[in-house]
């Protein structure tokens, strides 16, 4: 969860922007002026981690349904407090304020259905149990089959990632590949371009860096192959372009689940909004897994 969030915070300045790649700086900043993300401070994150955090305390409060978290979702829209959410979850949240639900998901790919996924790969030790509980809250907002295909993808990464496989990446793509051909091809197409060595300004133009989770997801795939080190992963992934929060976010949450927390840099750690509110989460999801591990 700290992992996710600081990759989140790190894309948050050039989400939607061009890619930088030969501008890259190291750490957290603040976006350019007329930005959605310009009232933010360093640090802080968007709309990724706070539905993740939304789940997250549903879960370890023992309160989560899918109608809560659209409940949930619903208000913090309305209130204007969701950072910058992509079209889909607007759509859907705008729906459910002029209904009343508690539930509108658009047939939509966008990757913003990827981080409410994140809590329960750490909630329940079952990973058939965990995917099907996380696409069923992805319909919340996105009822595409490529949608939950990319949830149950991202699922697989971070347990096989958490339970130290030889291989996660490869075995999420074999996931991927049983979900929805189109998605699985196009992971690995990424990985394809990795293991050729294609520099990284190139494969972005070749794999695309937009909010689809066809490029999304991809694109964080190449990420992880190809920077071992936790400062180069994090800020190559916040310099892509395009949906670098979600990318950021996808890499760092592959970096904690495989390497754990001390891997994180100690100094995004430091600046991080709300560290120690995600660290009690986090604890406390490890104990409801623990205890479901012992039943």
């Amino acid at each position: 969860m700290l992992g996710a969030a600081v990759g989140d915070a790190l894309g948050m300045p050039n989400e939607s922007t061009m890619p930088a790649l030969n501008k890259m700086r190291y750490g957290y900043r603040r976006a350019y002026k007329g930005h959605p993300n310009d009232a933010l401070a360093p640090g802080q994150f968007t709309d990724d981690t706070q539905t993740m955090i939304l789940v997250a305390m549903l879960l370890v409060d023992g309160k989560y349904t899918d109608e809560r978290y659209g409940i949930a979702l619903r208000e913090l829209y309305s209130r204007e407090a969701l950072r910058f959410p992509d079209g889909s979850v607007s759509a859907a949240c705008d729906h459910m304020v002029r209904e009343k639900g508690h539930s509108c998901g658009i047939r939509s790919t966008t990757a913003g259905c990827l981080p409410p996924a994140l809590p329960f790969a750490l909630a329940y030790p079952d990973i058939h149990e965990s995917t099907e509980r996380a696409v069923r809250a992805c319909s919340v907002t996105h009822t595409h089959p490529g949608a939950h295909a990319a949830v149950s993808t991202f699922i697989t990464l971070l347990y096989h990632a958490i339970h130290e496989s030889p291989d996660p990446v490869q075995l999420a793509l074999a996931q991927a590949k049983n979900e929805d051909d189109v998605l699985g091809a196009k992971i690995h197409n990424a990985l394809a371009l990795e293991e050729a060595g294609t520099e990284t300004d190139t494969a972005v133009l070749k794999i695309g860096n937009d909010v689809s989770l066809y490029h999304t997801l991809p694109m964080a795939f190449f990420l992880i192959r190809r920077y071992p080190v936790p400062a180069d992963l994090l800020t190559v992934a916040a310099h892509v372009g395009g949906n670098t929060d979600t990318i950021g976010f996808l890499c760092g949450a592959y970096l904690g689940a495989s390497r754990g927390k001390d891997a994180i840099p100690a100094d995004l750690l430091e600046g991080l909004e709300d560290r120690q509110r995600i660290e009690l989460l986090a604890q406390r999801l490890f104990d409801i897994y623990t205890r479901k591990l012992e039943r």
